[in-house]
Formats: structure tokens, C-alpha cells, sequence
């Protein structure tokens, strides 16, 4: 998600579900809050407004956001070095992206349009079309999970990519906005929480906020040129070695960390 002033804040205010997420005193429910430790970190290229992305096979796969700048890219985790890059339109503004069958989608911001690629090349075959917003995707064995900011995180079929639900997210019974970019771990459904230090972990059987990763102190964004949109953005799990990524808009670097126990309410 790329500005502030369009943000939707009509279920629980920023600051107040900042608050109820992470503030010890407000954890009268079952959400526990985890902390990190950093196990390794990587070069990101600072040149990329992360929207998405998700790990593969030894390889990183994200898309970029921003109007002339939006493309989907195959990296190299190790150096960051981009292997594979199809550019989009300057008139499209690319968001999440998920793979599925030898195919990877890629949704854009406000366009309701939605790219269909072939994931070995990364070369387009097509598009598709939706409502609303798109923000970000993420997949289980069976369905795609598709965010636009709201508290409702949208079911797609992943052949047709048609929708067949939704998930309502909601923590200790606030509806959650600003769900962000997403990644399937271990059953549960991390988000962003855009413009927080925020990851959600989500049971997508009843969209309650299971767990808190608290992320602050990562990285100063307040360094970068554009403190207000190079935010944390981007989660990618690699399930064979139980590895977990993350990254920031315009960041120079991703991060593989391990979450630490959960805090006592």
C-alpha cells in the first residue's frame, strides 16, 4: 500500500489497534505477543517499493510498487542481485503477488486489473479481473488469500480466481484494517499491518489475531528519504527449513529472524 492519506481507518483507529495489539496491559485475550532475534541479513534492493513476496525453491520473488516503477521479479537471496524482472505498465500500480500450477498472479493497487505470468520466465499470459482494491496474496494447499486494506481478507478459487469468501480479521474483537502483505506459516496467516512495526498472525478458521510479532527497533526507516511510505512490508517463509524473512519498502537489507517467546500477559 503506497500513501498514507487513502489508509481506511473505519474499523479501529492506527493508534488504537497499534495499542490493543501489542500493549501488555491490553492482552486480556488469548493474542500473545513474540519477539525476534535477527539470524541473518541479506541485500535488498533499495530501489524496490516491496509489495510482495514470497520464497521459492532457493530463490526470492517480489513485485514493486509505484506508478513507472511497478514490476515482478525473480532474486537471489544470498546478494539480492535480481535475476528475472518483467516491467509493468507505467499506468499500473503492482501489489502482492502468490504462485500457483506454473503460474504467478500479480494484483495492482486501484486498476482491478490482475496479471497472469508463467513463473518459470516470469513472461505475461494473460490477466484477469476483481473488485475494490488489491493489496496483497498468499496461498494454502487449496485457495488464495487476497487482502485490499479492509478487516475482510477475500477467498479466490486458484482456478478460476474468483471469490468464494472471506476472512473477517478481528483482534480481542476489533475488526483489523490495514491488513497488508501476507504469507501462509504453519497453518496461520501473517500480515503486515501497514505502516506499524506490526506483523498479525491470523487463524484463517475464524480470522482472530492469534499472535502479535512485535518489530520494533528492526529497522530505522526513519533514515530512508521517504520515512512515511518505506515501511515494513514484506514476509516470505520458506517451509523446507523453516526460515522467516522480512523486509521494507526501499530497505537495503531483508531480514531472516526467529521469533522469541511470547511475552506473559
Amino acid at each position: 500500500m503506497p500513501y498514507r492519506a487513502s489508509a481506511p481507518f473505519s474499523a479501529l483507529s492506527l493508534t488504537a489497534l497499534v495499542f490493543a495489539l501489542v500493549a501488555t496491559d491490553a492482552l486480556a485475550g488469548p493474542i500473545q505477543v513474540y519477539g525476534y532475534t535477527v539470524v541473518h541479513s541479506y541485500p535488498h534492493d533499495t530501489r524496490a517499493f516491496t509489495e510482495g513476496l514470497f520464497y521459492d525453491s532457493g530463490y526470492l520473488y517480489e513485485s514493486t510498487g509505484e506508478p513507472g516503477q511497478s514490476s515482478v521479479r525473480k532474486v537471489e537471496l544470498e546478494t539480492g542481485k535480481v535475476l528475472t524482472r518483467t516491467d509493468l505498465p507505467a499506468t499500473y500500480f503492482g501489489e502482492g503477488i502468490v504462485a500457483w500450477d506454473h503460474r504467478l498472479f500479480q494484483v495492482t493497487w486501484r486498476q482491478q486489473v490482475g496479471i497472469i505470468y508463467d513463473f518459470a520466465t516470469l513472461k505475461k499470459t494473460g490477466d484477469f479481473t476483481y473488485t475494490g482494491e488489491g493489496w496483497a496474496m498468499t496461498h494454502d494447499a487449496s485457495r488464495i488469500y487476497l487482502s485490499d486494506g479492509t478487516p475482510d481478507i477475500r477467498i479466490l478459487d486458484p482456478h478460476t480466481l474468483t471469490n468464494v469468501g472471506s476472512i473477517h480479521v478481528t483482534a480481542n474483537g476489533h475488526p483489523v484494517s490495514n491488513i497488508n502483505e501476507l504469507e501462509w506459516v504453519k497453518g496461520e496467516i501473517y500480515a503486515n499491518i501497514w505502516q506499524t512495526d506490526v506483523i498479525v498472525r491470523i487463524d484463517p478458521a475464524n480470522g482472530q489475531v492469534v499472535g502479535v510479532i512485535d518489530l520494533h527497533g528492526l529497522f530505522d526507516h526513519a533514515s530512508l528519504p521517504d520515512p512515511v511510505d518505506d515501511v515494513l512490508n514484506g514476509i516470505a517463509y520458506d517451509a523446507k527449513h523453516d526460515r522467516l524473512f522480512v523486509t521494507g519498502k526501499r530497505w537495503p537489507k531483508l531480514f531472516e529472524i526467529r521469533l522469541t517467546a511470547p511475552q506473559s500477559p
